[in-house]
């Protein structure tokens, strides 16, 4: 994997001007930040050597290479799934390239049903722990020492400096951000009554099909990680209703502003820090 890692990364750093401050993956109905890129270079996934395709409606396919607000970044528009037929290491493998391309900060997006009472319909929850539900791990096997510790700590996995930020950028646009656990399972049915009554009682605030995979693997190798979750639709009792992809993305793409403002906003802060 170490060498497939340093071949990919050689051909995206053949394209970047500078080393990215940040790189983003950005979920379902979540590609429109591609907007607010300057100086914007994409890159189909099926022109970089050794990346997986991605097959999911709303995720466009493309590496996204630019500034925000001055800053270098980079991102992936669409992720990859367990669900697709992918094993972990493969969903996960652009974070490692991330982090070969030098890259320390790492922010996640996804949408999510909500599974919190206190939630509604296109609320913004930054994530701040995660119950890692998939069949298997992402670190599972032999432990390449060079990408990190065989045993890594994930006390914090993701970071109460940025969360602490995302309150700040909270008060300063009144994006009326939630707070709460993730749940990641493997997909791609959505949850039954039961499921969702078992999720809230195990801890979870929302559930989703992706991030704690990713969030394993960047603090593995060292990374700052940030997460937000778009509340699609709810797993609240009393408040479940049929549910579609189509209505998922669309409910996205609706509270992408407020991401977007989030996630530049916090680009901005990465960028000037020493």
């Amino acid at each position: 994997m170490l060498q497939q890692i340093q071949t990919t990364a050689k051909y995206i750093q053949s394209k970047l001007a500078n080393t990215p401050k940040v790189a983003i993956i950005l979920g379902s109905g979540l590609g429109d930040f591609e907007k607010e890129i300057d100086d914007l270079i994409s890159i189909p996934y099926t022109d970089i050597p050794n990346f997986p395709e991605s097959s999911v409606e709303g995720h466009k396919g493309h590496l996204l290479i630019g500034k925000v607000n001055g800053i270098d970044m980079i991102a992936l528009q669409g992720r990859f799934h367990y669900y697709e037929g992918h094993n972990l290491q493969e969903t996960t493998f652009p974070v490692r390239v991330f982090k070969a391309l030098g890259v320390s900060n790492l922010l996640l997006s996804n949408a999510s049903g909500g599974l919190n009472p206190e939630q509604s319909i296109g609320d913004l929850m930054v994530i701040n722990d995660h119950i890692h539900l998939f069949p298997d791990n992402p670190l599972r096997g032999i432990n390449i020492d060079e990408l990190g510790p065989r045993f890594p700590d994930m006390s914090e996995p993701y970071s109460l400096e940025f969360i602490n930020w995302a309150k700040d950028i909270n008060k300063k646009h009144n994006l009326s951000l939630k707070y709460g656990v993730y749940a990641g399972v493997q997909g791609p049915t959505y949850e039954t009554k039961a499921e969702y009554k078992y999720l809230r009682i195990i801890g979870a605030d929302a559930v989703g099909m992706s991030t704690t995979s990713e969030t394993i693997v960047a603090v593995h190798s060292g990374m700052k990680v940030f997460g937000v979750s778009i509340i699609s639709d709810l797993g609240v009792e009393g408040k479940i209703v049929e549910i579609s992809h189509e209505e998922v993305q669309e409910i996205a793409k609706q509270a992408g502003p407020k991401m977007n403002i989030l996630f530049k906003e916090l680009i901005t802060r990465i960028g000037h820090e020493k």
